[in-house]
């Protein structure tokens, strides 16, 4: 049906005389946003998100007449807009995130299954007593299917994640120039939930798509569920375990000695857990807006759209329109996130491998097969990066776990232990470039004293000199220089 309005548009919701006719310009032309804004049918009129009517019109003139079921992306734009508190709609999210993992047969754990895992954490935690001085971090053992395991690690997702979308928002709001925050105060607002919405879509796709294949509730690097708290998902530990040429109990076996290597060393290593979230927020905070990428991202994903496929209009939701080219701050903070995620499974690695060095003669073709798994990614990790732009990929997981084997050759368990007594203690980049080389002329636990150790710490870490008696803060613990 014709409009009787054949003059031509720009693509931006206002022809050559929209002021002419009393309607209201687009606010946000000449930002990127002005594309998106001429999809939705301009700043007025009596339609509000511009004329639906009119839309549905020219989509049934394009398919001549059939219109296709919208019924389910209109309830996805209405969910997106909902109201909702912080940056981003986590109910959204978490529905998303559900709907994911329910396109796959997701059985609950049974018995048999749940006692399994319990068995297999607790046969491990007795085995890790050999090679590590930390403690039993474990409280409680709990075997989980995919969706239970996206409803239990939420809170921490929500923790990781809406600090990267509060900084989205308020980073793409700021693109707009001033004139039009201050003609579409209002839509700014709009614009916001909207943005919010697509980055809980997004969300919520990457943290179900990881369901499909996490192992354990440790298996990314990030302690995600309560302290204590030993998981795994059966269901992926099955689907992990064929083509191995290793029998499945063997491979329970093995997960459960690194969730509860994992679980030790977050409990052991009590500033660990924000050391590891500070990084993500880092990643957050160096969040810069380049326009003109986004601009061209939004022309690419509007020109995809074919209005007869709901599908491709969904895409536009959930494919991240959004995603933001790093900054340099972001690039710093990836790299500190995935050295931190490095040791920490270099770690596991290393102490797995000595607690199952003269027990699981499979232990070998299990350890390179997760070591490939953790340090390539699987589609899950590269989905879930992405989408929301975090990466949680140890790539340097082998040089990571020489590292602290070699510290443990040369200063036993105690010494290699001793560096997670502070986050300035842990190597850098450049440690793991020369794993062999960390601290190589440090000494043997034996042969250093309980106060040359605290004083070599307290210089590290710039505090008062150790003896008092060295007002320039010289090193009394018998360097070689001369005297």
């Amino acid at each position: 049906m014709s409009t009787g309005d054949d003059r031509p548009h720009d693509g931006s919701g206002e022809g050559p005389d929209d002021e002419s006719r009393g309607e209201q310009p687009n606010p946000f032309k000449g930002t990127p946003f002005e594309q998106l804004f001429g999809q939705m049918g301009g700043a007025g009129g009596a339609g509000g998100m511009g004329d639906l009517g009119e839309q549905l019109n020219r989509f049934s003139q394009q398919l001549g007449g059939q219109m296709p079921d919208l019924t389910q992306l209109f309830g996805q734009i209405q969910a997106m807009m909902a109201p909702h508190d912080g940056p981003l709609n986590w109910d959204l999210a978490l529905d998303t995130a559900r709907k994911t993992v329910a396109q796959d047969p997701d059985p609950s754990p049974t018995q048999k299954q749940k006692d399994a895992v319990a068995d297999a954490v607790r046969l491990a935690d007795h085995w890790l007593d050999d090679a590590t001085e930390l403690p039993s971090g474990i409280t409680s053992t709990t075997a989980w299917s995919r969706a239970e395991w996206v409803v239990a690690t939420s809170d921490t997702w929500r923790h990781l994640v809406e600090p990267i979308a509060k900084q989205s928002v308020e980073a793409l709001s700021s693109a707009l120039p001033e004139e039009a925050r201050a003609m579409s105060g209002p839509l700014v607002g709009m614009l916001g939930k909207v943005i919010g919405g697509m980055l809980a879509g997004q969300t919520g796709s990457g943290i179900g798509t990881l369901a499909k294949e996490v192992l354990s509730v440790s298996d990314v690097g990030v302690p995600l569920a309560p302290a204590g708290k030993a998981a795994l998902v059966p269901a992926n530990v099955t689907a992990f375990a064929e083509g191995l040429d290793v029998t499945e109990d063997d491979v329970l076996l093995y997960l459960a000695l690194r969730e509860a290597a994992h679980q030790r060393l977050f409990a052991g290593v009590p500033w660990l857990r924000e050391h590891v979230v500070g990084a993500v927020t880092d990643y957050a905070r160096g969040i810069q807006v380049d326009t003109d990428a986004i601009q061209s991202r939004i022309e690419e994903q509007m020109r995809g759209i074919d209005p007869s496929d709901p599908a491709s209009m969904q895409g536009l939701i959930e494919g991240g329109m959004f995603e933001l080219p790093k900054s340099p701050l972001q690039q710093a903070a990836l790299q500190r996130l995935e050295v931190v995620l490095a040791l920490v499974e270099g770690w596991v690695d290393e102490v797995v491998g000595q607690a199952t060095a003269t027990r699981m003669p499979a232990a070998g073709k299990l350890q390179e097969a997760v070591r490939r798994r953790r340090a390539a990614g699987g589609p899950a990790e590269e989905t879930f990066a992405a989408l929301v732009g975090l990466e949680l990929r140890p790539r340097r997981l082998r040089d990571a776990s020489t590292l602290w084997g070699s510290l443990r050759s040369r200063q036993g368990i105690e010494g290699r232990d001793g560096v997670w007594m502070h986050p300035d203690l842990l190597p850098t980049a450049a440690d793991l470039d020369d794993p062999l080389g960390f601290r190589a002329d440090a000494s043997a636990p034996d042969a250093m004293t309980e106060e040359d150790f605290d004083a070599g710490l307290r210089r590290l870490l710039g505090g008062e000199d150790s003896t008092g008696d060295h007002e320039d803060g010289g090193d009394s613990s018998g360097d070689s220089s001369g005297e």
